[in-house]
């Protein structure tokens, strides 16, 4: 894992040190600073320790029910993973420090609206000295679609240095959207796909020209599908994958857990201290979240012998305790996250995927699937489900799906 370690970062934790009135919250981010300048010379640690130690001080802030410093140490998480851009942290560190603002981004903004501005002027001009007749309306619409077809901009090679707007692509996109949507293909972002083929030329005349069109399109999709699951399953059986790991493999392919779930959640945190795995929508708008364990990497076994019978173990009990906290706390601010995100949270389950038939070489597959099966069905919105069960359940579907083709 590559985990950024700088001097944004400090400056950043000694102000939550600041903000901070727990004396174990106190302690646990001089931890993270004593990490952070235990190295050897004057660069500062990173790595997986720091992130531990941040999770750490993230979770006795809310202990002690300090909000303020549980949002102030997730974007202290979120800047050493990457999640947030270093000017876009700096920027916010002197926000909440009242310090000056950063004048190089200022003047970048500055530049950018003149010369959005000029533009808009020399361009309004040149339409209206074509169509002098043309009113308000109009006149608004010519922008509107022109920034509509900004994001299909070329550069033509011929052209060195010079960029140029193709005009009417946007409705082209917009049209094939409609149409992938609407002959109930099987897209998994249409908008996206349109994108796509409209910004390619060949794709598009391809597409014009041959009568079964969609088709290929679907054919292109069940291979993209087919792919992802063959990369999953690499995934899924390396003894060596962390959480991470599988979570990286799983993002983006919604599709893989059913048809009843129609895409992602944008955040994944919407409780403080919470943090979900991956967070589906289904198709009634409600959410579902996932939370994954290790596959062929779990310490624990899955199932225990407990007199005459298989029952669940340790392993499986602790993640579901796990996720019903994590209902727990979406239920208590059901109403906050309906109002900031937009997400219904009254009727949200949860899927908890955890390891792998093969930790049990001596019992049958089928033996530790009925066994999970048996503890679903008394359990009311919390699943179990194995990584390769959930892996055959998506091939049977792509086979489904390729002999519809």
């Amino acid at each position: 894992m590559d985990v950024r370690s700088d001097m944004a970062l400090e400056w950043q934790l000694r102000g939550v040190l600041e903000a901070a009135d727990d004396d174990t919250v106190e302690q646990a981010l001089n931890a993270v600073f004593a990490h952070m300048h235990g190295g050897r010379g004057r660069k500062r640690r990173g790595g997986r320790e720091l992130v531990r130690l941040l999770e750490e001080t993230r979770g006795r802030a809310a202990a002690a029910g300090e909000w303020q410093v549980v949002r102030l140490v997730q974007d202290a998480l979120d800047y050493a993973q990457g999640h947030i851009l270093r000017p876009d942290f700096e920027e916010r560190y002197r926000l909440f420090q009242d310090g000056p603002r950063d004048e190089v981004q200022r003047e970048y903004l500055g530049r950018t609206m003149w010369a959005t501005h000029r533009w808009m002027v020399e361009a309004g001009r040149e339409f209206l000295g074509s169509r002098p007749d043309a009113g308000i309306e109009e006149f608004l619409e010519h922008f509107r679609s022109q920034g509509e077809d900004a994001w299909f901009m070329e550069a033509p090679e011929d052209r060195p240095g010079r960029y140029r707007i193709p005009r009417g692509r946007a409705e082209t996109a917009l049209w094939l959207e409609r149409v992938l949507r609407d002959g109930r293909i099987d897209v998994e972002d249409p908008a996206e796909e349109a994108r796509r083929i409209v910004a390619s030329p060949q794709a598009l005349a391809l597409l014009a020209a041959d009568r079964e069109g969609r088709l290929i399109l679907q054919a292109a999709e069940l291979r993209r599908r087919a792919a992802g699951v063959r990369a999953l399953r690499a995934v899924v059986e390396d003894r060596t994958a962390t959480e991470a790991d599988l979570q990286r493999a799983l993002e983006g392919n919604h599709w893989i857990f059913g048809g009843r779930f129609v895409g992602e959640a944008a955040r994944r945190r919407l409780v403080p201290g919470d943090e979900v795995d991956l967070p589906l929508i289904r198709g009634d708008g409600a959410l579902h979240i996932v939370e994954l364990k290790r596959s062929m990497g779990l310490k624990d076994p899955l199932i225990k012998r407990h007199r005459n019978a298989w029952v669940p173990a340790r392993a499986v009990h602790e993640a579901v305790g796990q996720a019903v906290n994590y209902l727990v706390g979406l239920d208590e601010h059901r109403a906050r996250i309906r109002e900031e995100f937009g997400v219904e949270t009254r009727r949200a389950g949860a899927l908890v995927l955890v390891g792998h038939p093969a930790l049990h070489p001596g019992i049958p597959e089928d033996d530790v699937n009925e066994v999970l099966r048996t503890f679903n069905s008394h359990v009311t919105r919390v699943e179990v489900l194995t990584y390769k069960e959930l892996l055959d359940n998506a091939e049977r579907s792509l086979a489904g799906g390729i002999e519809s083709a």
